[in-house]
């Protein structure tokens, strides 16, 4: 099982949309307060539809806490686009388990989480000269759809 990690969500179609994901993949949802909505918005459980009700959420209240709170030797990793490694590096395996971390819709994660765990920071590319970022629900499907693709080959394997 994969967690997706959404910290200070903005914008509650994108966290509906993240939920549905989490249904639809057997992961979990953390949501890291504070929220920019309620989860009460009809927004979230529109984009979630009939899937909310499903969704294997958590809250918390810092990045902090849900680290304290997962496995030894759990792994996070953090989507920016100011990560260096990219997402399709064959030595870099996301593997089940793994929690991938997203920032808030209008400033992304801190630089400075970056900057302390450049091996776990991971960029989507982008090769279109006029992209700057991907909308979050997005990057959060192409992340873990990766992650299972690769999940798959692996235990396919053994």
């Amino acid at each position: 099982m994969f967690h997706i990690v959404l910290y200070h969500p903005e914008i509650p179609h994108n966290t509906g949309a993240a939920g549905r994901l989490a249904v639809a993949t057997g992961s979990r949802l953390h949501l890291i307060r504070p929220l920019g909505f309620s989860l009460d918005e009809k927004h979230v459980r529109r984009t979630g539809l009939d899937y909310w009700k499903h969704v294997d959420l958590h809250l918390w209240d810092s990045l902090a806490e849900l680290e304290q709170a997962a496995a030894p030797g759990a792994r996070f990793w953090y989507l920016s686009t100011k990560a260096r490694h990219r997402l399709w590096e064959p030595e870099l395996p996301l593997q089940d388990g793994d929690y991938l971390v997203f920032g808030p819709e209008t400033r992304g994660l801190p630089e400075a989480w970056i900057e302390a765990h450049p091996e776990h920071s991971l960029c989507i590319p982008m090769p279109g000269e006029h992209a700057r970022s991907l909308n979050l629900s997005t990057a959060i499907a192409i992340t873990l759809y990766e992650g299972l693709r690769r999940s798959d080959s692996s235990s396919a394997a053994l």
